[in-house]
């Protein structure tokens, strides 16, 4: 997984952001966003209680009380807020989170998302994605194309446990962008030189084109 690789999704997931939006980031690759949104003006949401949420600070601003979800340090846009953790589940749960963007452990090619659980490993707990995958009016996903053993994230089915009844609108990874419908995923964009065959042959699940 290249930080390069990471980067791209990053930036194309930023052009879905529309202006004016509540977007929740999780963990991993949709933290890179805030550095990537340009002139467009959305409200970034994070779990553990804030709302306003900017770019990465250079090394000399950084403060360890002021982090995202992932521990990692932020700064705060003007007019930002603070507030307890449960108020922000009240957010999620209540459907005031416009756009949520989330990593995968998988997806399947209806847009059932696995992100919390491998069969076998120990379970740090699931988080906030179950209120996610239930409460946000958009999910997007933000994943790699295939796990470190070099198997297909976007699976036919799932084999790992489900994140919930939600299902993700989007899934960006290094090298495509596909939707999700009642009848299946489609390829709306290729992002890497890959040839569609060979992106077949790197993919788990069914997809239109």
């Amino acid at each position: 997984m290249s930080q390069q690789d990471r980067i791209k999704i990053a930036k194309r997931i930023s052009k879905e952001l529309p202006d004016g939006a509540s977007i929740n980031l999780g963990v991993g690759i949709p933290t890179l966003i805030p550095d990537y949104l340009g002139d467009k003006k959305v409200d970034l949401h994070s779990e553990n209680g804030l709302l306003g949420m900017g770019p990465t600070p250079d090394e000399e601003n950084i403060n360890m009380d002021l982090i995202s979800a992932s521990k990692k340090p932020i700064t705060m846009d003007k007019g930002a807020c603070l507030f307890d953790s449960a108020d922000s589940f009240v957010m999620i749960r209540g459907g005031h989170i416009d756009v949520a963007v989330m990593g995968a452990l998988q997806i399947d090619q209806y847009g059932e998302i696995a992100n919390w659980a491998i069969p076998g490993k120990d379970i740090l707990g699931v988080g906030g994605a179950m209120d996610l995958v239930a409460g946000a009016k958009r999910i997007i996903i933000a994943s790699m194309h295939q796990a470190k053993d070099g198997s297909p994230k976007f699976v036919e089915k799932l084999t790992f446990p489900t994140s919930g009844n939600g299902r993700a609108d989007l899934l960006v990874t290094e090298h495509a962008v596909f939707k999700f419908t009642e009848n299946g995923a489609e390829l709306v964009e290729q992002l890497s030189d890959l040839s569609l065959e060979e992106l077949k042959d790197i993919t788990g699940a069914k997809f239109t084109y």
